[in-house]
């Protein structure tokens, strides 16, 4: 007894061939496109602020900029709590980015190994 597929599913070479046209053409899209986020700068303040990050869509931190009123001999701990703040929030607004861009081509289809 043969098993019987609904209309489009399994299928002969030419669905395969058709399937792996539109992986290949995923695959490409996502390339370009990581390539353009890792291109991509972000500028995030922090502390009211007083510290900026410039970070790269690849999470290299590119300069950090410290206002004069946040440096306070007396009250590293403080200057050390903004500078933390603003790099994890540089990250953590490039994967957001990069998630959100990356997802319009996939169509939150995860396929592993692909990516």
């Amino acid at each position: 007894m043969k098993a019987r597929l609904p209309q489009g599913m399994g299928g002969g070479p030419s669905n395969m061939q058709g399937m792996m046209r539109q992986v290949q053409k995923m695959q490409e899209e996502m390339t370009a496109l990581q390539e353009d986020l890792d291109a991509r700068e972000y500028e995030v303040k922090a502390g009211g602020g007083v510290v900026t990050v410039k970070i790269n869509g690849k999470k290299e931190i590119l300069s950090i900029t410290i206002q004069p009123e946040i440096v306070d001999p007396d009250d590293i701990e403080t200057l050390s709590d903004v500078l933390v703040a603003a790099v994890n929030e540089a990250i953590r607004k490039v994967e957001e980015v990069n998630s959100s861009e990356l997802s319009k081509v996939t169509g939150n289809v995860s396929i592993p190994g692909l990516f």
